[in-house]
């Protein structure tokens, strides 16, 4: 039998294939009488996108939709989602695909009513306390990949198209008020974009395990996490219609989220300024750099990774949990390093000094510098 629940943790999700036909519902909970639909390009004429707007337009709440977001969204799309947003008198959004669709409709009903530029809502000390909460409209989130978890995230990741550095933009009411995680619109993704996606989720979990803050719920959550994907990734990967598997993959995306709150580390700071100024897929870029990261940490981490590997049957303590790493990643088709990405050559000194100042980079056990910093892309590439 598929799982299917109502959880309030943390905020309202109905999890459960076949969901989506609560959309409506959703939003009137939500506060929502007149949404503007966000998602991406690629998502935008696909039947899963047609399927919802027809679902919003029984339950009498329009079809607009706004479409024109990049994979690694920027400031240019915000500002155009957020003109249609207030030429068509929306009052809240659903976002609905990937990360990236998910991220930019987060922050269309962030930024609908602020005054001040994106920018200086950054994800720095108390810098959220700037935006005007009551301006702030409310989300209804519906996932259709398994691996960000931005459906449970109070904050969305925005790409400065000048600089091409990523810039995590942070309110606690950024989190969407209902979240839809319905299986059924997982199974026709690719299988590039599962893999990818998946190690998504895998990279979340990992990083909070082994980040150096103490939260010992979100250490919890983030091993059962790894657990849920190394059980249920393959089998999801090898038939994208095994609602089973991609339902467990959406509990770890949503899992390797609310986990990450203890903290991301190297892992994604290596993956951001990649991504930005090179266009690779994140979810990917984060399963390649995952073994010299490990590497690179385990004089500080190896403990833990064994009682971790112990937990999760993997046999062979640190040593054992990389090979099985390994063997995930060739199992997934996923390239073996940056070279294998297409990226044949790193601006080193400019990718160093981003890498330093990404926010992930606080929860990596082993501090980061300009020299190893410079080693740990070198290994990558």
């Amino acid at each position: 039998m598929l799982p299917t629940a109502n959880w309030s943790y943390p905020t309202t999700v109905r999890f459960g294939a076949g969901r989506i036909t609560e959309i409506g519902e959703a939003c009137r909970a939500a506060g929502i009488s007149n949404p503007l639909l966000v998602t991406d390009r690629g998502l935008a004429d696909l039947p899963i996108t047609s399927r919802t707007l027809d679902l919003l337009e029984d339950a009498g709440l329009g079809r607009a939709i706004f479409s024109d977001v990049d994979p690694n969204p920027n400031e240019k799309n915000l500002a155009a989602g957020i003109k249609m947003f207030r030429d068509g008198r929306h009052d809240g959004v659903v976002a609905f695909g990937g990360g990236s669709g998910l991220d930019l409709g987060k922050m269309v009903a962030f930024m609908a009513g602020q005054t001040r530029p994106v920018w200086d809502f950054e994800d720095v000390d108390d810098w959220w306390t700037r935006a005007d909460a009551e301006a702030i409209r409310p989300s209804v989130a519906v996932p259709t990949t398994a691996g960000t978890g931005s459906e449970v995230g109070r904050a969305s990741v925005l790409t400065n198209s000048e600089s091409h550095v990523k810039k995590i933009i942070f309110h606690p009411k950024v989190l969407p008020s209902q979240v839809i995680a319905d299986a059924e619109l997982t199974v026709d993704m690719p299988q590039a974009i599962t893999a990818g996606t998946g190690m998504d989720a895998f990279a979340h979990c990992l990083e909070a395990y082994c980040s150096p803050h103490y939260h010992p719920m979100s250490r919890g959550i983030a091993l059962e996490g790894m657990r849920l994907v190394i059980e249920n990734l393959p089998t999801a990967y090898a038939d994208g219609t095994d609602l089973s598997a991609r339902s467990q993959m959406m509990s770890a995306a949503m899992m390797g989220a609310v986990a990450f709150q203890r903290g991301l580390g190297a892992i994604h700071s290596l993956s951001h300024p990649i991504g930005a100024h090179y266009g690779t897929h994140h979810g990917t870029t984060n399963a390649v750099v995952m073994l010299p990261v490990l590497a690179f940490n385990r004089p500080a981490i190896e403990a833990e990774i064994e009682r971790a590997a112990s937990y999760l049957g993997v046999e062979g303590g640190f040593d054992g949990f990389c090979t099985m790493i390994d063997t995930l990643k060739r199992t997934l088709s996923i390239p073996e390093s940056l070279a294998a990405m297409g990226v044949t050559h790193l601006d080193l000194d400019q990718l160093v000094p981003e890498a330093i100042a990404d926010p992930s980079t606080g929860g990596n056990p082993v501090a980061l510098t300009p020299e190893n910093t410079r080693q740990l892309f070198e290994a990558c590439l």
